[in-house]
């Protein structure tokens, strides 16, 4: 017989009724208590930004488990969408390989690379939180000393510079083959740099790069690049601006599951207020005190936490 609205259940419903909205209730705050895991790559700035989530979630009192260091793009992105880990620092651009769409040119402006990052992980119950201004995209960097004589500043200045026979490059095997790096400049800019002029890396290490292109090590006056590539400000070098947007944005910012932010609505608005900061001359020099000075990522992100206001 069906109940009719309004009639109350008798006692022993009562009772299982309290029980199961107690058990509901005991359920509730285990999930609120649960750590939230945060991992990060295993580069330095991942590394680095990673303490700086970490430590952010630590002053909001938010119980947190770190994962640092976890591996490359494809591990921790495994583990999040799996639900293993809750958070860690990705990059917009990287999502245009996540979703196939990396010939859209909506991935070469910084606005429009975040929208469609947040939109395409939206429906995989993440959230991008705010990015850092700080593109880490591949860049070319040229010696000081040629870059003032010939004023270099641009790619378009690159290019008119390699037609001339100006340039010497060190970059890696990848930066030169890739269709998304030295062949897309190549294209937007109207050059084509000759390959004898390159001397070619096994490896994509940028700090090497950089320092043949200042110092000139085997004829090289120029180097492949990460725009936040700490090794920048300390060595002397320009980096050429990308006025066409050969290549694709990739700005920092914390990836984290939504339901996390659910449980944790405070964890959005300090993260923002920390990466919002972020922009290419203070990523650089943070890096710089890892890369160049000998800083721990840990150091290094608990020092610049402290210098920000309260």
């Amino acid at each position: 017989m069906q109940r009719r609205r309004g009639v109350r259940p008798g006692p022993n419903r009562r009772r299982v009724l309290a029980a199961g909205l107690a058990g509901l209730a005991v359920a509730t705050a285990a999930r609120a208590d649960r750590p939230v895991v945060v991992a990060s790559k295993s580069h330095g700035e991942g590394i680095l930004l990673g303490h700086l989530i970490v430590m952010i979630l630590e002053r909001l009192r938010v119980p947190v488990t770190a994962r640092l260091q976890l591996g490359p793009t494809r591990i921790v992105r495994t583990a999040l969408t799996a639900g293993e880990i809750d958070a860690y620092p990705e990059y917009t651009g990287n999502v245009a390989f996540f979703s196939g769409t990396d010939a859209n040119p909506v991935w070469r402006r910084a606005d429009s690379a975040y929208a469609a990052a947040k939109a395409f992980d939206a429906a995989r119950g993440l959230t991008w939180l705010r990015p850092a201004p700080a593109n880490n995209t591949w860049q070319i960097a040229v010696q000081g000393g040629l870059a003032r004589a010939e004023r270099l500043a641009t790619m378009a200045d690159f290019a008119g510079a390699v037609r001339r026979g100006l340039v010497e490059l060190a970059a890696s095997a990848e930066f030169v083959e890739s269709p998304a790096a030295l062949p897309s400049f190549e294209r937007a800019y109207d050059f084509v740099m000759p390959r004898e002029r390159i001397v070619m890396l096994p490896g994509g290490d940028t700090a090497v790069t950089l320092r043949a292109a200042a110092q000139g090590i085997s004829g090289v006056n120029a180097g492949m690049v990460y725009g936040t590539d700490g090794a920048i400000a300390a060595l002397d070098v320009v980096v050429m601006s990308d006025p066409a947007g050969a290549q694709i944005v990739y700005e920092p910012a914390p990836l984290i599951r939504t339901g996390v932010l659910d449980r944790h609505p405070e964890i959005g608005p300090a993260l923002d207020r920390v990466f919002s900061g972020l922009d290419l001359a203070t990523l650089r020099r943070l890096n710089a005190q890892v890369a160049v000075d000998g800083d721990t990522p840990e150091a290094v992100a608990r020092r610049y936490l402290g210098s920000l206001p309260s």
